[in-house]
């Protein structure tokens, strides 16, 4: 699907490393963090009907 943006990662891995030990992101990353934010939304739609909402929440995730 591509929802996450590839060129977003690296400096947000650079912000959260306060201790500079990564240097370097693999290009499977992307597909890996598109696969679990696609299988959190999956979940989340699961929820909301479970709880006879047309809504997803927050709470959801």
């Amino acid at each position: 699907m591509g929802i996450i943006i590839k060129s977003q990662i690296r400096p947000l891995i650079k912000e959260l490393d306060k201790e500079n030990a990564i240097s370097s992101v693999a290009d499977e990353v992307a597909t890996a963090l598109d696969k679990k934010v696609e299988d959190i939304l999956v979940n989340a739609i699961e929820r909301a009907k479970a709880n006879k909402r047309r809504t997803i929440q927050s709470r959801d995730l």
